[in-house]
């Protein structure tokens, strides 16, 4: 946004004449040097002990939707809710930090925005703290270079690395990396005419992003966002948003928790032109999701591996929630198991329905503890060969978890050089999914230490 076009009297009275979002940056960056000097390190960098350091009161309260700044006297001071997800409560007691920083902070009640209506130019000062925030909880100083193109994984890495919320971590990306992104938020409507269409929340575009998106419009009803169905789930994809002028936008997102009150994730994310992406894509497309509920349309293959020893499913694994899922798979198996089938190398296809094919590849060599990992690579081979001649002929996608990794105790990097050798003259997509990361709340006891003076 141009300086021009900033109204909010909080917004011009800090800024001073400079541009607010350089102005916002550059307080965050001297606050950080100086809380530095003072011993603040990391990461992860704690807000409440960052918060400490500036002599603000930081309290606890279960009655408080997220966090808020209320005036004590003629000082600010910080209530947030200790139960929200961890790296959620971190960010938003370094948002609450970010008001402090504007002259009238004393003045009323400020609550984190999104759980609160924000009356008129009010959503400027709130942007201005967004930013703030992925400043102080993920300092200039401290963060890699990013190679492009930049990942949902990535994200995730960084959000564990800082211990922060990925919504920060999009934030504070799109800002440094040279290449057309932005970060946004949308959220599913649950009532009203529009009800179960994503709504767009913000977008936050990078200094490179041309598109103006805006916020507040409606995603189309097949957009690849009705994936990510739980928190921790990513979608990857291309698809035309309604404000992008008719242009192809490469998805990659994310589930978070939902807002206070809902029963929905929220849904962040990096935008980029579909157009300034690589022309061949990966052979592979990493998901956080379930691999018995393969994504997208049309026949798609489920490869899993079983051992050479019992017929019968069960135990730990993939193969157990298989089993579970689609019993008739287990069926059809044991069915062809009679026949002499169950030796290293060999794959058994079942048909499910119209559109899914379930594909177990014999490839572990017992079962149990052992010295030796169990997968046998030769035998892995074989049988995605004969998965790779199936999906060729069927046009089959092709889905699975990190195959022989669990218990028959392989390597991923080799499974992964294998899936290259075999499917990369074949023209096929592979999805690979791995388990979403359960992050608890943080609660108040583990907060004690920080809280006590």
């Amino acid at each position: 946004m141009p300086s021009s076009q900033w109204t909010n009297e909080s917004v011009l009275r800090f800024a001073e004449g400079v541009d607010p979002v350089e102005a916002i940056t550059h307080h965050s960056r001297e606050l950080v040097i100086r809380a530095m000097d003072a011993g603040w390190s990391g990461p992860p960098f704690e807000p409440l002990e960052l918060a400490r350091h500036l002599n603000i009161e930081a309290l606890p309260r279960d009655d408080v939707r997220d966090a808020r700044t209320v005036p004590v006297g003629d000082k600010p001071q910080i209530e947030f809710n200790p139960n929200r997800p961890r790296g959620r409560m971190r960010y938003s007691i370094a948002h609450e930090i970010a008001h402090t920083f504007f002259p009238d902070c004393t003045e009323r009640i400020r609550n984190r925005a999104k759980y609160h209506e924000l009356s008129g130019d009010d959503w400027q000062v709130e942007a201005l703290c967004n930013i703030a925030a992925a400043e102080l909880v993920m300092p200039f100083a401290t963060l890699p270079t990013f190679d492009e193109p930049i990942s949902i994984d990535v994200v995730l890495e960084m959000r564990a690395k800082f211990d922060v919320s990925a919504e920060s971590v999009l934030i504070r990306i799109v800002r440094m990396v040279a290449g057309p992104y932005a970060a946004f938020c949308a959220s599913r409507l649950e009532e009203g005419p529009y009800a179960d269409r994503y709504r767009v929340d913000y977008v936050i575009p990078g200094s490179s992003f041309h598109l103006s998106l805006g916020r507040g419009f409606l995603l189309p009803a097949a957009t690849i966002l009705v994936e990510v169905s739980g928190i921790g789930y990513t979608a990857k994809g291309d698809e035309i948003w309604p404000a992008g002028d008719g242009e192809s936008l490469h998805i990659e997102a994310v589930g978070i928790p939902p807002y206070p009150g809902l029963s929905s994730p929220r849904v962040v994310g990096l935008l980029r032109p579909a157009s300034a992406m690589p022309p061949e894509p990966a052979l592979v497309t990493y998901l956080k999701g379930d691999a018995t509920e393969p994504r997208g349309t049309g026949k798609r293959l489920i490869v899993q591996v079983v051992n050479d020893t019992t017929a019968k499913w069960g135990g730990r694994g993939f193969a157990t929630a298989l089993l579970r899922k689609y019993p008739e798979a287990q069926a059809s198996f044991l069915e062809w198991v009679d026949g002499g089938r169950l030796r290293l190398g060999m794959t058994h296809f079942c048909v499910i329905g119209d559109s899914l094919v379930i594909a177990s590849i014999v490839a572990q060599s017992g079962f149990g503890p052992s010295i030796r990992p169990r997968i046998r690579y030769a035998a892995l081979k074989e049988g995605l060969t004969a998965v790779a001649e199936f999906s060729a002929t069927t046009g089959a996608t092709i889905h699975m978890p990190r195959i022989g990794c669990g218990q028959a105790g392989g390597k991923w990097e080799i499974v992964e050089t294998l899936l290259s050798e075999v499917f990369s003259s074949q023209g096929v997509q592979i999805t690979v999914y791995d388990p979403p990361e359960r992050r608890t709340n943080s609660g108040m006891e583990e907060q004690k230490s920080l809280l006590r003076p």
